[in-house]
């Protein structure tokens, strides 16, 4: 369950990100997940209810937004369509995965005192 080490990864970002701000308090995180980065969206929610208390992150809202795979050609950008061989119909060249596979903390949602 790697779902656990990504939570970890995120509460220390947040921690990074609001610093030595005193009294700052954390309302919400929000991050986004690509459909292929191999995260089960359940299982993280999980995994944050279980790490969160205790945390700057232990009163903040969890907001998962997916992203889906987008492939395109690597010389001329074009979108390779979902479900299609992955390889350009006009270059011929093998379609490179643009989006989908990230993990990234978008936003951070915080009072400061």
């Amino acid at each position: 369950m790697h779902e656990y080490s990504i939570i970890q990864s995120l509460v220390d970002s947040v921690a990074a990100a609001v610093g030595t701000r005193t009294g700052a308090v954390v309302h919400g995180v929000h991050v986004t997940i690509g459909e292929l980065a191999g995260v089960d969206c359940t299982l993280l929610a999980t995994a944050y209810d279980v790490f969160r208390p205790g945390t700057l992150c232990e009163r903040a809202e969890l907001t998962i937004d997916r992203t889906p795979a987008r492939w395109e050609c690597p010389r001329c950008r074009r979108a390779i369509e979902r479900g299609a061989f992955l390889r350009c119909a006009l270059c011929n060249e093998p379609a490179h995965l643009a989006t989908g596979d990230e993990i990234m903390l978008q936003r951070i949602e915080l009072e400061v005192a």
